[in-house]
């Protein structure tokens, strides 16, 4: 199973990013399964903010990362999140999910991460399906917020699978007479 996932900034590489990187990071999902994650960096200088349509380009789910130690990366936060609504959404047209980590835990926090309820709030307003503590440098909740994005993201293709199911067990009524079906009643007379 492959499953492509979009990060906005980096969430493995430490080195800062320059236009876009890429990362492979693999789950052992169960026994039986290996995920693959194809981890898109992109830059969060805004010179590279008019690229975004294309790295968004068939997305299926979203970190959106921010440096608690540096309130002012957290003012991003909701920019990258409507850029993202604003050009990807899953072909049922709702926004793919999109997880806000809140890197660095390991140092010092400043802002509003450190309120918990607060978090909590804003990330329903703005859409978030979760937020998650994270440290990159000491892997503290990594794999614990991509298990939760890829849990998210598989809820999302079995409802998206059992829709498509339905509507092919449907016929459309407008099409009754390519099936060789008619709404005319014929009669004898």
């Amino acid at each position: 199973m492959h499953v492509h996932v979009l990060s906005s900034v980096k969430l493995i590489l430490m080195k800062q990013t320059i236009g876009v990187d890429f990362a492979l990071k693999v789950l052992n999902w169960d026994a039986d399964t290996i995920v693959r994650l194809q981890l898109w960096d992109i830059a969060g200088q805004e010179r590279f903010g008019n690229m975004t349509r294309v790295y968004y380009k068939e997305a299926v789910g979203c970190f959106i990362v921010f440096d608690v130690t540096r309130a002012s990366t957290f003012d991003a936060v909701t920019k990258w999140k409507s850029d993202l609504d604003s050009k990807v959404q899953l072909p049922d047209g709702s926004p793919v999910p999109c997880v806000l980590l809140a890197n660095k835990c390991d140092q010092a926090k400043e802002g509003l991460v450190n309120n918990t309820s607060q978090m909590d709030e804003f990330c329903r307003e703005k859409g978030f399906v979760a937020w998650f503590e994270t440290s990159a440098k000491e892997n503290v909740n990594i794999d614990e917020s991509a298990r939760y994005l890829v849990n998210k993201i598989l809820q999302n293709s079995q409802a998206l699978q059992a829709d498509e199911d339905e509507d092919r067990d449907r016929i459309n009524l407008d099409q009754r007479e390519g099936l060789g079906m008619s709404d005319k009643k014929s009669g004898c007379c």
